[in-house]
């Protein structure tokens, strides 16, 4: 159990990207959307991420999307933004583009598409932290890189000062142990973060310091409650927020083919009037029936949006300056 708490922790939801079309960001949905999370009491942002389906962005939207993200903002908490790409020099200029705009960190995960060995990855690391104009956390996702992170080759990057963390999504609490030990004896300083969001009380109860949970674009304060109580160590307060986490995994069960935890957060989000369903990601289009099951969940297990709602099109909201 930590006692002290990194610079990033606590609930930084994977922001998802409201689109009116492939190519088109939703810019008044962007604005509910983040009035929603920070209302429901997160303790960051990261964007461009694998819930904000960033490989499949055109380069102008990313931009977008960081730059009006953390003019939204307006330093109310961090905005940690992902670089992660097939080319060193793109991520080194997605970086310049998130630290002139404002960011407080960037991540990484490997270069995807090729398989990668360990000492592969240990020779891009060092060479993207040198050209950052950022800190960086690295990015364990081996389902969408082809490749895991191992803790010994964490642990031998180590000495590199220009990292400040972790956050892993491979859904092995045996590697995050590894990493949570390296963290405890080696570097105190670093944030360890979560993604699978069903696995925050482990993740907490062997070192973590909190998650990156896609479910919090659509029930923030949900997530936040959780943490809260596994902090303070209630752990009856802490079992009943589970469940309801839990409950809200169902909205991930409602597509049938891949990227349906996508596809669930964006019609989740539909139906609280935020931003529409539409994805960048040639993702399955839910038909009527999924929808309403989407709609019954989302009652049932009482989502409120924080934001007053309108229509989502851009119409209504100036964009920020």
């Amino acid at each position: 159990m930590t006692t002290t708490a990194p610079r990033f922790h606590g609930i930084i939801p994977p922001l998802a990207t409201p689109l009116l079309d492939r190519d088109t960001l939703d810019v008044a949905g962007l604005e509910r959307l983040v009035e929603h999370v920070v209302g429901g009491g997160v303790h960051g942002l990261f964007v461009l991420g694998t819930t904000g389906e960033a490989p499949m962005l055109p380069p102008a939207v990313r931009r977008e999307v960081v730059q009006r993200t953390i003019e939204l903002i307006a330093g109310r908490m961090p905005v940690l933004v992902g670089i992660s790409d097939t080319v060193l020099a793109e991520s080194v200029g997605l970086a310049q583009f998130a630290a002139d705009s404002g960011a407080d960190a960037v991540v990484a995960a490997a270069p995807y598409y090729f398989p990668f060995g360990q000492a592969a990855v240990e020779e891009w690391v060092r060479s993207l932290v040198t050209k950052l104009p950022l800190p960086l956390l690295l990015y364990n996702m081996p389902e969408m890189v082809k490749g895991v992170l191992a803790s010994g080759t964490v642990g031998r990057l180590a000495d590199l000062s220009g990292i400040v963390g972790l956050k892993d999504s491979g859904g092995d609490l045996e590697t995050f142990a590894g990493y949570a030990r390296l963290v405890r004896d080696i570097r105190p300083d670093w944030s360890l973060l979560i993604g699978p969001e069903q696995m925050l009380p482990e993740a907490h109860a062997l070192g973590g310091h909190g998650g990156v949970c896609g479910g919090a674009n659509v029930h923030p304060q949900l997530f936040v409650e959780l943490q809260a109580a596994l902090e303070r160590g209630d752990e009856a307060r802490a079992a009943g927020l589970q469940q309801k986490v839990l409950a809200l995994g169902r909205l991930y069960d409602v597509g049938t083919q891949p990227g349906r935890v996508i596809v669930g957060v964006k019609a989740a989000l539909s139906v609280l009037g935020i931003c529409g369903d539409t994805s960048a990601a040639w993702f399955e289009h839910l038909d009527a029936v999924q929808k309403a099951r989407i709609a019954e969940i989302v009652a049932e297990i009482k989502v409120s949006s924080r934001t007053a709602l309108r229509p989502h099109t851009q119409a209504g909201i100036q964009p920020p300056r």
